[in-house]
């Protein structure tokens, strides 16, 4: 984590890209587990975090509500979806092909969060280079 108001945008980029490696390891795991008699899925929570914080205070804009992030609220809880429903009658509430699309899902918004945070590292390297 870089400790500065011209980072503050990476950092919460940082914070999601973190939030979108541990859904990934969350949803391989329930894939894994997905014939596991009795085994709920499991699935992390970050959104709703950042929601709060960008929607909290009377900022104005987009880059006004980044500067004013707390970034120790921007937290990952892995939660555990104790669902009634199940698709087996051994308790198990995995639905393998969910699963896979919502992992395939995640990996999409990953590389789109790693593509962000190389850009905005390359924009400061080409201001850097430019002075």
């Amino acid at each position: 984590m870089i400790f500065s108001n011209a980072y503050n945008y990476v950092n919460v980029l940082e914070k999601a890209a973190d939030a979108a490696w541990t859904r990934n390891e969350v949803l391989s795991n329930n894939i894994a587990n997905a014939t596991t008699p009795g085994y709920k899925r499991q699935d992390v929570s970050f959104e709703s975090y950042l929601l709060e914080e960008l929607t909290s205070g009377s900022t104005k804009s987009l880059r006004d509500k980044v500067d004013d992030v707390d970034l120790s609220n921007l937290r990952t809880s892995i939660y555990t979806d104790y669902s009634n429903l199940s698709y087996r009658l051994d308790g198990n509430n995995v639905d393998q092909d969910t699963e896979n699309v919502e992992l395939a899902s995640n990996q999409l918004k990953y590389q789109a969060l790693i593509d962000s945070i190389n850009y905005e590292f390359n924009m400061i390297k080409a201001a850097l280079v430019k002075n």
